[in-house]
């Protein structure tokens, strides 16, 4: 069972996803695993509210528009200027707009991404993923395993090329992370058959 769950977790794809990357202290993350020991969801932190209505208007809008595409083209202005006015009624920044579309390298067990900036290593980091097309939120917290200069076939500005372990992952969030590479591995295999 153990090694099932491993080779499992262990399935990597390279995707499209929104990423954000924070540098945190051990503690903060601490409190965080703390509180959700005693039945707090790392969910319901300060600042994290924005990213999960965000999430979820894009995920009901990606199902709305497979069935009327110009109602969720509608509703997609709609839910644009709300955070436009949002943003300018608060004044400030929330964790989703930390969110950049990037090129990773993802598993249950961790990540790899480009960065202009060098990570150190061992440092523990707040990440915010997004799963594409189906807009599926993951928040955890992760150390740095690796940061090393990018090789010359990695995309265009990547300078270092930073790896990190998850270290705080609900099981649900880590399903949901499995579920998707297999998902992504499924899709890039039946694109590899119709287009040899």
């Amino acid at each position: 069972m153990t090694d099932g769950l491993n080779r499992r977790q262990s399935v990597r794809v390279t995707d499209r996803i929104m990423l954000a990357i924070h540098p945190v202290s051990a503690e903060k993350m601490q409190a965080v695993a703390d509180d959700f020991q005693q039945g707090i969801s790392p969910y319901n932190q300060e600042g994290l509210t924005d990213i999960q209505m965000f999430i979820g208007a894009q995920s009901a809008l990606a199902k709305l528009r497979e069935r009327d595409a110009d109602l969720a083209d509608f509703l997609q202005h709609l839910d644009n200027k709300m955070n436009i006015m949002l943003k300018q009624a608060r004044g400030g920044e929330s964790p989703l707009d930390a969110l950049v579309m990037r090129k990773a390298n993802i598993s249950a067990n961790g990540i790899a991404f480009c960065s202009d900036a060098p990570a150190r290593l061992d440092e523990i980091v707040e990440i915010h993923v997004v799963l594409l097309p189906s807009y599926t939120y993951v928040y955890s917290f992760g150390r740095v395993i690796a940061c090393d200069p990018a090789s010359e076939e990695e995309e265009s500005g990547c300078k270092f090329r930073v790896a990190l372990e998850f270290v705080f992952l609900l099981d649900e969030d880590r399903e949901k992370i499995i579920q998707h590479t297999f998902k992504q591995q499924s899709l890039a295999l039946r694109n590899r058959r119709l287009n040899p």
